[in-house]
């Protein structure tokens, strides 16, 4: 099955492929198809921004599109930077470094380092139907970045159980237990249950 993936992030796409391909969907980018579409992430929560990128996608293309909106829950600053992960401190302008540098200023010295990376996606269908899921990974916040695999904030951040951040894990063991791949297997398994494969 052909899915049309509402996301420029390369990062987020190579995760997508490398998940679903597996299991016989088909992930192609909106990039793929022409699209350019830069959606106003106006929700308030992650299910929100994932639904308005997946029905922009779905609107232009006619075909079954998927959107993940996802972020950061820090938990000492309230859950910031959360929804607004992708624009923390200077915007969409600043590079994942920066932000991330930007966080750990924010968490200097601050005891409390719990966090968790959250992803929402949302799978739109042409016929009307709608499959949303979540996936977390629980964490903290590391005094200084460390690796150099992954995107966004991996480099800060060290899931439950590991001293090492996701920057440093690397990718195949990212794949199992990171946020998205939770969520992307939640998805996986409702496209199974409705036989949509």
């Amino acid at each position: 099955m052909k899915l049309i993936l509402a996301t420029g992030n390369k990062g987020k796409l190579r995760e997508f492929k490398e998940i679903l391909e597996p299991l016989g969907y088909e992930i192609l980018s909106q990039g793929e198809l022409g699209l350019d579409l830069d959606v106003e992430e106006t929700g308030e929560t992650f299910e929100e921004n994932a639904f308005l990128k997946a029905d922009a996608v779905l609107q232009a293309t006619g075909h079954a599109a998927v959107a993940d909106d996802s972020g950061l829950c820090v938990e000492a600053l309230g859950g910031a930077p959360g929804v607004h992960s992708a624009r923390y401190g200077g915007g969409k302008a600043w590079t994942d470094k920066q932000k991330y540098e930007y966080l750990l200023e924010q968490m200097e010295g601050v005891a409390d380092r719990r966090a968790k990376f959250v992803s929402c996606i949302v799978c739109l269908f042409p016929n009307g139907e709608r499959i949303a899921v979540r996936g977390e990974c629980p964490g903290r916040i590391l005094d200084a970045p460390a690796g150099d695999a992954g995107f966004g904030y991996d480099p800060v951040f060290a899931p439950e159980g590991y001293d090492a951040s996701f920057g440093q894990l690397g990718q195949e063991v990212k794949n199992t237990l990171s946020h998205r791949a939770r969520a992307l297997a939640a998805l996986a398994e409702r496209l199974k249950e409705r036989g949509i494969c």
